[in-house]
């Protein structure tokens, strides 16, 4: 098969979710021609899964300029900035309509299997950089392609990848024979039939992050309406100290600190029972086949009908295994990256903004965008992503503009509320650092009112999943993409 001539292909970016679709918008208001390829069957498709999630940034930190830009020539009108949109509200209100004027360029069903150098594998040296990329694609009608690119941007996310409950990262024993009763992701407790699921049960809750804050939240709120009998197991690999609900209210992350309120009143309130220094080891099954929890210490919890699992995200890498990258052996980052995004040493606001020179990689021409270029970190924001598609673009033909930080993050991340900010009594902050202390309020889940930070997921479509942090790390609690 004849290869086009390098010069004539377009940079593959593949996710179509907020940090695919700048990514697209940067390369043509650069003049270059975009590929937009999307395993889902929409725009947003992973943002969608989490449409009740609402984030704890504005609509004036989570809209890209360059699409912004490309957005006005359509008459788009921007939500008003100092408001919070729900996931729901980003991809309908947003990113449909960025895909609708990016237009074909974005490509649905289109789920890539495996990214190389044409004709060479990832052995050979020889006429390597000239050659484009290819790429394998599987459409969802079974067919098969091969795509030419310039280069390839993936911001294809963590969402599809959750890490398991086994404290050693690998799935404990027993833990996918024990799927059914189980979820990786914050249940949302407004659709009846999932309501049902948890109303009157004892459900563990492993992760210490802040979507564990949430569903912690959440089941409390079920206890006390239309749930009577409903418990939660909080299940921690670590003790209660004074960090563990996070900053409260001296959070500077005003939704943060309310959220972590909220998790620990479901504990003082006696709706959460919290098991520390628990390191999941295996699922066993009860007498009526409930899971049962065991921790490395020999400890059996009681029997449980649920688990909701929320111990962080992770890449998958397979389908760039052809490729040269360099990557952190611990966070699977880039290694220039990782010490700026350690979860032991930083949060969302402390990570500086970074872009092509720290995203790159000993294969030219490749990078990973957005949460993906996080690896395993929990604390990204989608005003980064956008940071990095810009100075990536910019490569093209303005390595000046490329190497120019173009960025400021507020002290501590993005300062503004989300989910428990929907609450009637909740008070009102300005969307800066100044915001007033969080208080603790009481939660409507049928108003759809918590909300976790949607920060430490990635996606399949490059977005963001919620911010299940690191087990022994600070939860982040940032929005991301």
């Amino acid at each position: 098969m004849n290869v086009p001539p390098y010069t004539d292909l377009p940079v593959v970016v593949i996710g179509a979710g907020p940090v695919g679709l700048a990514a697209a918008a940067h390369l043509l208001d650069r003049g270059l021609e975009p590929l937009v390829l999307e395993a889902g069957h929409v725009v947003g498709a992973a943002v969608r899964e989490w449409s009740h999630v609402r984030l704890f940034s504005t609509w004036g930190e989570v809209v890209d300029p360059a699409a912004e830009k490309l957005l006005a020539s359509s008459g788009w009108v921007k939500p008003d900035p100092a408001t919070y949109p729900s996931g729901g509200d980003w991809a309908d209100l947003y990113l449909r309509p960025l895909a609708d004027a990016l237009g074909e360029r974005v490509r649905y069903d289109t789920r890539v299997t495996g990214v190389s150098r044409a004709g060479r594998d990832r052995v050979v040296d020889a006429d390597r950089e000239s050659r484009p990329f290819a790429l394998h694609v599987s459409h969802a009608d079974g067919r098969e392609e091969r795509v030419y690119a310039r280069a390839v941007i993936d911001a294809s996310g963590t969402w599809t990848t959750p890490s398991p409950a086994g404290a050693d990262g690998l799935p404990a024993l027993g833990e996918k024979a024990a799927e059914a009763r189980i979820t990786y992701r914050v249940p949302d407790l407004r659709d009846p039939a999932v309501r049902a699921r948890y109303a009157g049960r004892r459900t563990a809750v492993v992760g210490s992050g802040a979507s564990a804050f949430t569903a912690l939240a959440h089941l409390a709120d079920l206890a006390t309406s239309d749930g009577a009998g409903t418990k939660a197991v909080w299940v921690l690999r670590r003790g209660i100290s004074g960090s563990t609900f996070g900053g409260g209210e001296a959070d500077q992350l005003p939704a943060r600190g309310a959220l972590g309120l909220a998790a620990k009143a479901a504990v003082d309130d006696g709706h959460a029972d919290a098991v520390t220094g628990f390191r999941t080891v295996a699922f066993e099954r009860a007498a009526d086949g409930r899971p049962v929890l065991v921790g490395e210490d020999g400890r059996r919890l009681d029997p449980v009908d649920e688990v909701i699992v929320l111990t962080g995200f992770r890449p998958d890498l397979t389908l760039l295994d052809e490729l040269r990258l360099h990557l952190d052996e611990r966070l699977q980052a880039p290694v220039a990256l990782a010490p700026l995004i350690d979860p032991n040493q930083h949060s969302c606001g402390t990570v500086p903004p970074h872009g092509h020179r720290e995203l790159s990689h000993p294969e030219k021409g490749v990078y990973l965008v957005g949460m993906k270029s996080y690896g395993r970190a929990p604390t990204f924001l989608a005003m980064t992503g956008y940071e990095q598609v810009r100075s990536v673009a910019a490569i093209a033909g303005d390595l000046e503009s490329a190497d120019r930080v173009e960025l400021t993050l507020p002290e501590t991340g993005v300062c503004g509320g989300a989910g428990l900010f929907d609450a009637p009594d909740a008070a009102e902050g300005d969307g800066g650092c100044c915001t007033p202390a969080p208080q603790l309020i009481q939660l409507g889940t049928s108003a759809g009112t918590v909300g976790t930070s949607a920060g430490t997921v990635g996606t399949s479509a490059g977005t963001v999943g919620t911010s299940a942090g690191t087990e022994g790390a600070s939860s982040g609690g940032c929005c991301g993409s």
